[in-house]
């Protein structure tokens, strides 16, 4: 592993490439075919992509967090993105979601270039969003919430909310208790539930494990394992980094609000300067 800082990285395709040995760049043999970055090296880009944060600069008010900020997510795919606390984590995930300041760069989500817009507008593109806190309504019941999380259509879809029931079957058993009453691990699958009522091409989870019992821990990643596989793709900020690296398809790593390290989860959670520097050893 170089250990350098990643460049912006070149645009290019489709995210061939895949046999790049880690900690080096794999060249493009011809147009269509993706930089493979290994860690400590130039971040990937696709111009496929169904999001394509590009150079991003944001932050709250006049401060800025983010630096050129560069970062994909493909059709399908599970991307996590760790890093120290402080390092704009956060900032990425409300900054593709129009929460931010922006400042400079661009969000293209499905082809279609949203930066700059409001969340109300973002959802209708196929975009979910779960925060990390204040992400239930606590006085409606389980319910209530659920619709709430398809207020935009005419009317509640039945089908979207019996695939909520199928995956989170205690919202159903609780489904006329207010939310606030839930314990945290049903707060947050009920607050992923709702987001899930207009079907996200893309779901963005903000440390889904924050705050749970640590019995509770592994059934949220593996609700999130089973959201993934059923076709949502996912980007997720992570405090568990050591966890989210394990099961995810490709992580980044950020610092200071800028791009460290990308590449695949298992090339991440193996390299030694990554987990000595942000994994505990």
């Amino acid at each position: 592993m170089s250990g350098t800082e990643p460049a912006g990285g070149t645009e290019t395709g489709d995210g061939s490439g895949d046999d790049a040995e880690p900690g080096k760049t794999a060249e493009a043999t011809e147009a269509g075919d993706a930089t493979d970055a290994g860690a400590g090296t130039e971040v990937s880009t696709w111009a496929d992509s169904l999001l394509q944060v590009r150079n991003l600069d944001a932050g709250y008010g006049d401060l800025q967090i983010l630096t050129d900020v560069a970062m994909d997510v493909r059709d399908g795919e599970y991307v996590t993105i760790v890093g120290p606390n402080g390092a704009g984590k956060s900032t990425v995930m409300k900054s593709v979601f129009g929460l931010t300041a922006h400042m400079g760069g661009t969000v293209t989500f499905g082809g279609t270039d949203i930066t700059g817009w409001n969340p109300e507008d973002i959802i209708h593109e196929g975009l979910g969003y779960v925060p990390q806190n204040d992400n239930v309504f606590p006085t409606l019941s389980v319910r209530e919430n659920l619709e709430m999380g398809a207020y935009i259509l005419e009317e509640v879809p039945g089908d979207a909310l019996r695939m909520v029931f199928d995956r989170f079957p205690i919202l159903e058993e609780r489904q006329e208790q207010k939310a606030g009453t839930l314990s945290g691990g049903q707060q947050q699958m009920l607050a992923m539930g709702r987001a899930l009522m207009l079907s996200p091409d893309l779901l963005l989870l903000d440390e889904p494990s924050a705050g749970l019992a640590p019995d509770l821990v592994d059934e949220m990643f593996e609700k999130v394992d089973e959201i993934n596989d059923a076709g949502t793709a996912v980007l997720m900020v992570e405090q568990n980094a050591k966890e989210a690296l394990r099961r995810c398809d490709r992580g980044y790593v950020l610092v200071n609000g800028r791009n460290r390290y990308e590449d695949s989860g298992e090339a991440l959670l193996n390299d030694p300067k990554v987990r000595q520097d942000f994994l505990g050893g």
